[in-house]
Order: structure tokens, then sequence, then C-alpha cells
């Protein structure tokens, strides 16, 4: 395996590093922050767009010299990353979107040093090992998503709670993977799970059935994916495998689908009642 060192030294010989910043968008990330900025070190700069963190954070990313922090007002996250890749300031033709819970194995490093990019070649996709508490996970519902990109020729859209990048171009994709691991307290994602399905939702509501993926339309039908989606993450997702980390993993995604869903029947009933009180 090639050490944190050898990634540096690579880099410091012309590889591929050198034309890469990694941006990373935090608000309140003091858990996750320094053990993501820990595996950037062999960047020459790190944009941090913070969206006016009142916890650690904004001490523990001062403590890594290769950082630079720009603060923005949280609007959108498609908001934040159009900001940060058109005013943040990026000097090198390539940038890394990352948020504060990306941990950056030595493996995609070494890949990452190597690369060589056509010049047809706009971005690239990462696919990620989800962890829990740390522990690798045997599986994920974590999809592979554009995240290195020429930033210069990429634009950010929102989709419900999540951001996509738009390209046009080829787009490759790395073979190692990224770490996602969020140690941020249960309380905080529960918060933010409510506020997901509220996007969502209203995402899901805005277009006609025959236009959503077939796991949007069991969505709308509310009783299906609470039980089906922690079903499938324990025997196809294979976390019975993966212990109690496996069940939280199973747990964590039931939940979200049941706020989601309770998000629908909530928005379904308050029509209805509007529609009784019209007639």
């Amino acid at each position: 395996m090639t050490s944190a060192k050898e990634i540096s030294a690579m880099a410091g010989f012309g590889g591929f590093l050198q034309q890469v910043t990694p941006v990373v968008l935090t608000f309140n990330e003091a858990p996750n922050i320094s053990r993501s900025l820990e595996r950037l070190h062999c960047f020459d700069e790190v944009l941090v767009v913070d969206s006016g963190s009142t916890d650690e954070t904004l001490k523990i990313v001062a403590s890594f010299a290769n950082t630079r922090v720009v603060t923005r007002p949280f609007d959108s996250f498609a908001g934040q990353w159009n900001f940060a890749l058109r005013e943040g300031g990026i000097q090198t033709e390539w940038a890394l979107a990352m948020d504060a819970d990306y941990i950056l194995t030595d493996e995609f490093l070494a890949e990452l040093s190597a690369l060589g990019p056509s010049d047809n070649a706009v971005a690239y996709r990462l696919a990620f090992d989800y962890c829990i508490f740390g522990r690798k996970l045997s599986a994920t519902l974590y999809p592979p998503i554009i995240a290195l990109h020429r930033h210069k020729q990429v634009h950010y859209i929102q989709d419900g709670h999540c951001m996509r990048a738009q390209v046009v171009g080829t787009v490759g994709q790395l073979q190692s993977r990224v770490q996602h691991d969020d140690r941020k307290p249960l309380a905080r994602w529960l918060a933010s799970q409510a506020k997901y399905a509220d996007q969502e939702a209203a995402l899901l509501l805005s277009k006609p059935a025959s236009e959503l993926r077939i796991q949007d339309r069991l969505r709308t039908l509310m009783v299906i994916t609470p039980w089906l989606v922690p079903l499938y993450c324990m025997t196809v997702g294979r976390g019975a495998l993966d212990g109690w980390a496996g069940i939280y993993y199973a747990l964590q995604r039931g939940v979200a689908e049941a706020v989601l869903a309770l998000k629908l029947l909530e928005a379904r009933l308050a029509s209805r009642q509007e529609k009784q009180q019209h007639d």
C-alpha cells in the first residue's frame, strides 16, 4: 500500500495532484473535518467553503497550513458549489468536490496522482465505501457521483435535497473508492432528514409518475419503502454480515424513507382537506 508520505512525494514531482484543488463544504463539521483534511495534506491548497459554522470547525481548519476558507451563507448545495467554482478563486484546472465526511484512501490518492486525463475528459465519477463509526460496510445505497472535474466546464443544479454536476463532454470513472464516514450526532442526522424529506417530497410531487424512476414511484406509494429499503440493506446489501454497523445503516435508511413517506402523506392529506373546504 502506498503511504501518505509517498503520495506527497509523488505530488511534489509533478503528479496530477498538483493540478487539483479539493473543495470542501462545511457547516458545523467538527466531528468530521479533521479526519478529512488529514488526507489532503498532499495538495497545494484546499478550499473550504463554510456556511457560518458555530462549533470548532473553523478552528480545526485553521490548524492545517494548506487550507483557505471563504464564507457564504447557505442557500442550497447547488448554490454553494457554483459559488465555490466561480468565485472561490481556484487556481488549478481541476477541482475535487468533497463533503467534510469524505476520506481519501491511499489507493485513491495513488490513482489520482497517476491520472493522465485526455483533452476530451471533462470529469470523473467517484464511487464510495460507506462507513459507520469507521467500519466499512459490505455495500451501500450511496451512488457514484461526478466530483472530479474541470471546474470551469461544470455547473451544479439542485435535484431534491441533492445537487448534481452538469457537464458536457467525456466523463470517466475512477476505480479506487472514497470512504464516506459521517460521525455527526444522531440528533443532527435526524434533523437533517426532516429538511431533506421536505425537498424530496416537493420534487416527487412536482413530477408526473411517468417521469419518476422506479424507486421514486415506490416512494410515492408511502407504505412500501420504509420497510423494503432496510430489508434490502440487510439482505441484498449484505448488512447482516456487518453486525451492528449494518443494522445501524439499515435503520437509518428505513427512518429516512419513513420521514419522506410522512411528508408525502402530510401533503396528500393537506391537499385533500383544502379541496374539501372549497367544495
